[in-house]
């Protein structure tokens, strides 16, 4: 399905405006032109492409902020929209914040699923205790 098009724009327009705030370290502004941008979908947001990186980049504000109880709902919303399930970056997420909320067993689950799709490298720009976590889990095979 396709958003019409003026939408899909408006959409667009308000996802960059918030990686433009959150990349000034914004983060409450950026969720809010995030949030603005999911009430304009349609129906189920979950029906829609557009709402997994809504959801992503909500999700990756509160995980910023350590909000780790909302990051975990944001990814698991994500990845119950189109293109969510087995993206790695999601699966390394929601294996980020449910270590964070104790669920190490859950942890592991998704961060072998986030390793299976993404490699090692998924792991090297922010996630590097959470692979030292995932070997104590799982045989990565990984020559390390």
């Amino acid at each position: 399905m396709q958003l019409p098009a003026d939408v899909g724009a408006e959409i667009d327009d308000l996802c960059r405006e918030g990686d433009a705030v959150a990349g000034m370290g914004e983060l409450d502004e950026a969720k809010q032109r995030y949030l603005e941008a999911l009430r304009l979908l349609p129906g189920d947001p979950r029906q829609w492409a557009a709402s997994t990186w809504i959801y992503v980049a909500i999700g990756d504000v509160h995980f910023r902020t350590r909000v780790y109880d909302k990051s975990h709902k944001c990814f698991h919303n994500a990845v119950q929209c189109p293109g969510g399930l087995g993206n790695p970056y999601v699966h390394l997420r929601l294996g980020q914040t449910a270590f964070e909320l104790g669920d190490h067993d859950r942890a592991a689950d998704e961060l072998t699923r986030a390793y299976m799709g993404g490699g090692p490298e998924i792991f090297a720009e922010d996630a590097p205790e959470y692979l030292a976590f995932l070997r104590t889990r799982a045989d990565l095979n990984d020559g390390t």
